[in-house]
């Protein structure tokens, strides 16, 4: 049975990646390895069975080499949205240029990565373009590749939804910039189904599978749905181009990091739609779930037990 090496799986994707591992293989399944520089933050991974969280640096080479020579395939789910051109480039180019050469030194071929719907060498953010880099470093190294990219995702702790929630319950009105802007979000869990599968039929491999939602939804649609589904529904502003721009030039200056950059207004130039140039999840077999079925089970005033329990008669899961 291989060993899988998940990088980023103490994140929001991937979570749900090593949860949906585990649901696959069953407690007798593969190793999954999940490295973190911060092993305390990986509570949630402890329990699973066959889950290993264990301390390593996935930007040392050492610690690399010696976490993909334990394995037979690699899942890459390591990315950031804020951040500077180097920083972009040190996560989503860099760090899949050394997982390719990490994965030829210890002759491990399969990669699933996840990369993002929009990237291109020529796109208008660096974002955008740092993913691209990301995309060509792998696929030039001879590897059983498949690529995934992902619409924004959705889901229990994401950042994304839960965050118009937040704002609408403390504001009374929403200034909102790029508020055209188009979007296609995808739930988490159909995109860790789509990891789980692509793991287990090679014919994905030369593929790039779009993962997007059934809907298209411009961001004021999206923010005004955060709204009513958690009960504090605000008035959206759009904002003209250039007090969008400014707003999201005082978020970058305060701590922490940004509600909005920028660059993310710059990739919102950009539809995060599919392009229907590469397949979908349909193509794995999967009916991506709607929006609608799904924020409120997270987003509204239930919590505990009784949340969980409309999640699984939503989902099917008993």
């Amino acid at each position: 049975m291989p060993n899988i090496l998940v990088l980023g799986g103490s994140g929001f994707v991937g979570r749900a990646v090593c949860e949906k591992l585990v649901d696959h293989f069953g407690g007798a399944g593969p190793r999954i390895i999940v490295p973190s520089r911060r092993p305390g933050r990986a509570r949630r991974l402890w329990l699973l069975p066959t889950v290993e969280v264990t301390a390593a640096d996935v930007h040392s080479d050492a610690d690399l080499a010696r976490l993909v020579s334990r394995c037979d395939c690699v899942i890459n789910l390591v990315g950031i949205l804020h951040g500077s051109e180097a920083a972009f480039d040190r996560v989503h180019a860099q760090l899949p240029r050394r997982v390719a050469q990490a994965c030829a030194a210890a002759n491990v071929n399969r990669v699933i990565h996840v990369s993002a719907i929009g990237a291109d060498s020529r796109a208008p953010s660096r974002y955008l373009r740092s993913k691209a880099a990301g995309e060509a470093a792998l696929s030039t190294k001879g590897l059983d590749l498949t690529i995934l990219r992902p619409s924004v995702m959705f889901g229990d702790g994401d950042s994304f939804l839960t965050t118009f929630a937040r704002l609408q319950a403390f504001f009374p009105v929403i200034p909102l910039a790029s508020s055209d802007a188009r979007f296609q979000p995808v739930w988490v869990e159909d995109v860790a189904s789509a990891v789980v599968r692509c793991l287990g039929d090679r014919t994905t491999i030369g593929e790039v599978i779009e993962c997007c939602g059934p809907e298209v939804y411009t961001l004021r649609q999206l923010m005004q749905l955060a709204g009513r589904a958690s009960g504090n529904a605000r008035p959206v502003l759009a904002l003209p181009a250039g007090l969008g721009r400014l707003q999201a030039s005082v978020m970058e200056c305060l701590p922490g990091e940004p509600l909005m950059s920028r660059d993310n207004l710059d990739s919102m130039r950009v539809a995060n739609v599919a392009s229907g140039e590469h397949p979908g999840l349909a193509r794995l077999g999967i009916q991506a779930s709607a929006l609608e079925a799904i924020a409120p089970l997270y987003l509204g005033e239930g919590r505990g037990p009784a949340r969980l329990d409309s999640w699984r008669e939503a989902t099917h899961r008993h």
